[in-house]
């Protein structure tokens, strides 16, 4: 009998050796792919390592009393239950936020007071800064004045064009009148110019013929007839010259002449007004540039003076959040597009936490989180899972995620520490079996049994699982007792007796 006890004593030594290298292996796992435990997460785990140690020593004592009666080996047995499970992942993380604003000056101001420092909240409508009104309204009026200049700049430009486009359109219509005239003139000359030449040639042929019938009377010098062609030759030789249809027709042909000289002259003018209007009035290209200049001239001008009558406001926070950078200081001149301030959200907020290869697989966007941010605890939930993975201080790869705080308040702090839990997946009314019951091995994972007094291996399929409970789906029902602590040996087949514990459910 001693010898078996001691056999039994030596088997207990054993397994705590066994127990104890495999807890050594599993802390240097841990330390190399999972984040540092909590304070809960230690205490509970040296709880159940004395829990342990407690279940050991009753081993050995009941095994020493066993062997006196039976040979049967006590183990401890937690009966397989049904109940809720929910699989969690604890992590932590980094408060950040999803919005951040820079703000820049829209303007050319000097700054009047600048009424935040780095790290101080504000609510949306706070007044961030605010320009130095004296230097506003100078600017303003600048503003004013030069808009005034541009517009009356481009109405002159437009005024001259119209001019010269109206000088243009006179002298190619009066050129083309004229054309007109000047061609009826000169018809009108040359007509009555033939008139004059036909009358005086007829008076001329006239007197030829008055002369040659004088001659046939020269022999008869006191003739009535000799005196009368005498008298007809001097009447036609006065009427060659003072004929009253030549004088109409020459007082006439003068004043032709006259339209004629005034016609030309004033073609001389159309013609240099239109070569004048032709070299002064803008092309179609350049006045839709000009048009084009101005338009941008007046939406710059009416941006400029929107943004001043903005800058009366000075600088305000669009939303709730820590001013986390300001870049200018009181009594500086700024140009437009200086940096001014940076305002990080408090509403939109969220925990970067990185995920192992181990927990990718139950993780995903939309699924529910807790979030622990000092004494405040605040509902979360998964909002982005990065498609890139990157390494760790320890040079593991882990996948970047985001955990939206979805009810921050004043107490949500950018860049502090957060705790997370994440409910990756939740069962009603299923199998559970504390984590210590089920093993596993080559062929998969398995509980002992006790049938008939002995220690019976049992293949399970398993589910979800919290961090004291598992879900079984086939293997064994309600009410089976699975034994919770197989020592070093104890093997399949051997007799023992049941020593049932109370388990709770996580």
């Amino acid at each position: 009998m001693e010898d078996l006890t001691r056999d039994n004593l030596e088997t207990v030594k054993e397994s705590k050796k066994e127990q104890r290298k495999r807890a050594k292996q599993e802390k240097k796992a841990m330390k190399k792919e999972k984040t540092p435990m909590d304070k809960a997460k230690k205490k509970k785990i040296r709880k159940r390592i004395i829990i342990g140690v407690i279940i050991v020593a009753v081993i050995v004592m009941y095994a020493s009393c066993a062997l006196g009666g039976g040979g049967a080996i006590p183990v401890t047995t937690v009966a397989a239950s049904k109940g809720e499970i929910e699989e969690v992942i604890n992590t932590s993380g980094t408060v950040s936020t999803g919005n951040v604003k820079n703000y820049f000056s829209d303007v050319t101001l000097k700054v009047g007071e600048v009424k935040v420092e780095a790290g101080d909240a504000v609510k949306a409508g706070d007044v961030l800064m605010v320009y130095d009104a004296d230097d506003l309204s100078t600017q303003k009026q600048l503003a004013e004045l030069k808009k005034q200049s541009n517009e009356g700049n481009y109405l002159n430009a437009m005024q001259s064009n119209n001019e010269k486009v109206g000088d243009l359109q006179e002298a190619d219509f009066n050129l083309e009148v004229l054309e007109q005239q000047i061609a009826d003139a000169e018809t009108c000359i040359k007509a009555l110019e033939d008139k004059i030449a036909k009358k005086k040639s007829d008076l001329a042929y006239f007197g030829t013929l008055l002369q040659i019938e004088m001659l046939n009377w020269k022999d008869k010098p006191d003739s009535d007839e000799y005196k009368n062609i005498q008298t007809q030759i001097q009447i036609n030789s006065y009427e060659q010259t003072n004929h009253k249809d030549i004088k109409g027709w020459e007082a006439e042909l003068e004043e032709y002449n006259k339209m004629l000289a005034e016609y030309k002259e004033y073609k001389s003018e159309m013609k240099s007004q239109q070569t004048s209007a032709e070299a002064g009035k803008m092309t179609s290209g350049a006045k839709s540039e000009l048009e084009a200049n101005n338009e941008s001239s007046k939406l710059e001008s009416e941006k400029k003076l929107a943004a001043l009558a903005g800058a009366e406001s000075g600088v305000v926070a669009d939303f709730d959040g820590v001013v986390t950078a300001v870049k200018v200081v009181e009594g500086a001149t700024l140009t437009e597009g200086a940096e001014l301030f940076v305002l990080e959200s408090t509403e939109d907020v969220f925990v970067k936490i990185s995920v192992t290869k181990y927990d990718l697989d139950k993780i995903q966007v939309g699924q529910k989180a807790t979030v622990t941010i000092g004494a405040n605890t605040y509902e979360g939930e998964v909002s982005k899972i990065n498609k890139m993975a990157e390494k760790n201080e320890t040079g593991a790869a882990v996948v970047g995620t985001e955990v939206k705080i979805l009810n921050p308040d004043s107490e949500v702090y950018l860049g502090v520490e957060a705790k997370v839990v994440i409910s990756t997946a939740q069962e009603k009314d299923v199998i559970l079996a504390p984590v210590s019951a089920v093993n596993v091995d080559m062929d998969g994972e398995f509980v002992y049994v006790i049938e008939e007094g002995l220690m019976v291996k049992k293949p399970v399929v398993t589910g979800i699982s919290s961090d004291t409970m598992v879900q079984i789906v086939e293997g064994v029902t309600e009410g089976t007792q699975l034994i919770t602590n197989v020592t070093a040996g104890l093997t399949e087949g051997m007799p023992v007796m049941a020593l049932p514990q109370e388990t709770q459910q996580q």
